[in-house]
């Protein structure tokens, strides 16, 4: 199933919804007690799926659906208890930005204000920055409690997948030590267009992502180009603490940043940037330099 936040034209609080092709079924109308959000689902166990599908099924029955083309998406996720982000996780990212190629994974928090939706746009002041960079990632997202889990089960801790686009600051990013600020400004982490459950995708090792900039493809990858792959990261996360269910964990990274093309191209007033990830789907972003 795929699943999104999404509200009409008029209201504030979105709603969780199921997407099925150009249309959504939200929850709140097909069912009596229904989840609030996507954290709320994951935290019901993974036997709330079922209650939910039963209830879609009724939804589309009685034609209950509501097309997309109505509504505005939220971030995929909502309240999550953190998000993880894993640097340099591709040789050829890691190369082009002269990062160091260390003996364990580079780690660091993503802030929720930076949570966005497919659609939305993004802004941030000039002063601050002018090399504002995409970065095309697949989000993982836990299901139930993980510690201490072995590379060979840890897939089955995933209760699904995203589209992340970790927007960054590079030159923030290169005069701090950590890296959290100069991803973490309000609408750096858009995620979407929706969160689609893990039994729809047979290997994240497998998966097609690129980034498309005002019509010109930047990056043109797959996943099976991680260092490490998306269960070693879980194992060795959870090896020092237990990953709570509705972690968000976005994983890297491939080539192609504008920061190391040459001319550098970076995000600027107006631009649109599209990441998509094959299964998943298409996310956007619009920009906006004030």
């Amino acid at each position: 199933m795929r699943f999104a936040h999404l509200r009409a034209e008029g209201q504030s609080v979105p709603r969780l919804a199921v997407v099925i092709g150009e249309s959504a079924a939200f929850l709140d109308e097909a069912m009596a007690d229904a989840p609030r959000d996507l954290q709320a689902l994951i935290e019901r166990g993974p036997e709330a799926l079922d209650a939910v599908r039963a209830a879609v099924e009724r939804t589309v029955e009685r034609d209950g659906l509501v097309p997309l083309t109505e509504l505005r998406h939220a971030s995929a996720v909502l309240r999550p208890p953190q998000v993880l982000a894993i640097g340099a996780n591709y040789a050829a990212h890691s190369s082009e930005l002269k990062l160091r190629s260390e003996s364990a994974m580079t780690i660091f928090s993503l802030w929720p204000n930076s949570l966005t939706g497919h659609g939305q746009t993004t802004a941030w002041p000039e002063d601050l920055s002018e090399e504002v960079d995409y970065e095309a990632e697949l989000g993982v997202i836990i299901g139930r409690p993980a510690r201490d889990v072995a590379v060979a089960d840890a897939l089955d801790y995933v209760w699904g997948y995203t589209v992340v686009n970790d927007i960054t600051a590079r030159n923030i990013q290169f005069s701090e030590a950590q890296w959290s600020r100069c991803k973490s400004f309000d609408g750096f982490t858009p995620t979407g267009p929706v969160v689609v459950t893990a039994d729809e995708i047979a290997d994240p090792q497998d998966l097609w992502l690129t980034t498309n900039l005002d019509g010109r493809i930047l990056q043109d990858a797959s996943t099976n180009e991680m260092v490490r792959g998306v269960a070693e990261i879980i194992a060795y996360l959870s090896r020092s603490a237990t990953i709570p269910p509705g972690t968000l964990i976005s994983t890297g990274s491939p080539g192609g940043a504008g920061y190391s093309r040459s001319p550098q191209v970076f995000l600027h007033d107006g631009a649109t940037v599209t990441v998509t990830i094959e299964g998943i789907g298409s996310l956007t972003t619009h920009c906006r330099v004030v």
